[in-house]
């Protein structure tokens, strides 16, 4: 269904072009947007993204810690080298992503490297219907498979929880409402799962949510600027977590 919103896209927006001769910016506008779609649609995983730069990663020199952060948006805005001198961690987050896209990437983006740990932060998007209708069983389903394949290429997975979000934040003077498309009990629902299956299955659990979610259930007001997303207090928050984390992880041996 996806696949055919983004064709018509593709058509309607260069029959409007074709309408618009004599508006130039109008014209401009859709052939941007539909190049926007049909560069979607050629890499629906954006496995784009990252090719480059994963060619020129190095293996890892002997005794080298390397550990892989995916993510969405979160982890895409994290600025690891500020956050964690000298640590080389490679960042692999990319903004809007769903679990099923961070599936068909795992192989090149994170496996390839050969890092001893990987640190996922997914979900939330998953939730909000980014790339289509999700249950929680199926991002549940999704992030087995990310497990299962980290385990069998002997990489150590830490499982992050979702992170709250609020309705507290403003844009134009209106409430910017994350929690309609991010239902604060699914991600509740969501979280539990993660927790458990970690614990039954030798994973770390990174659990930010705890440390990020005020007495009313949602995201601390002063730790992020839009409801969804950590602001660089925010990420001060996480930071000592993933630290932890990583850090236990490092002393874990994989079990397949």
């Amino acid at each position: 269904m996806k696949l055919i919103f983004l064709i018509s896209l593709v058509c309607s927006c260069a029959l409007v072009c074709y309408a618009q001769t004599a508006n130039a910016p109008d014209c401009a506008e859709e052939t941007k947007r539909a190049d926007r779609a049909e560069a979607r649609l050629k890499d629906w995983p954006q496995i784009g993204r990252y090719h480059d730069a994963d060619g020129t990663v190095k293996p890892p020199a002997k005794n080298e810690n390397r550990v892989v952060f995916l993510g969405d948006s979160i982890t895409d805005g994290w600025k690891l080298d500020q956050y964690f001198p000298g640590k080389g961690y490679i960042n692999r987050g990319i903004s809007g992503q769903t679990t099923p896209q961070m599936l068909v990437r795992f192989r090149p983006d994170v496996i390839d490297m050969k890092p001893k740990v990987v640190v996922i932060l997914a979900g939330t998007n998953d939730l909000a219907g980014n790339t289509g209708p999700m249950s929680v069983e199926a991002i549940e389903g999704n992030i087995m498979s990310i497990a299962e394949l980290a385990k069998a290429n002997h990489i150590y997975v830490v499982l992050s929880s979702v992170m709250p979000v609020n309705d507290y934040e403003q844009r134009d003077g209106k409430p910017i409402v994350q929690t309609v498309r991010r239902p604060p009990a699914k991600i509740l629902e969501l979280n539990a799962w993660i927790k458990k299956y970690a614990a039954d299955n030798d994973l770390g659990y990174l659990d930010y949510f705890a440390a990020m979610v005020d007495d009313k259930g949602f995201f601390k007001a002063d730790i992020t600027y839009d409801g969804l997303h950590p602001n660089a207090k925010g990420y001060e928050v996480m930071k000592p977590l993933a630290e932890e984390a990583i850090a236990k992880a490092l002393r874990q041996k994989v079990k397949r």
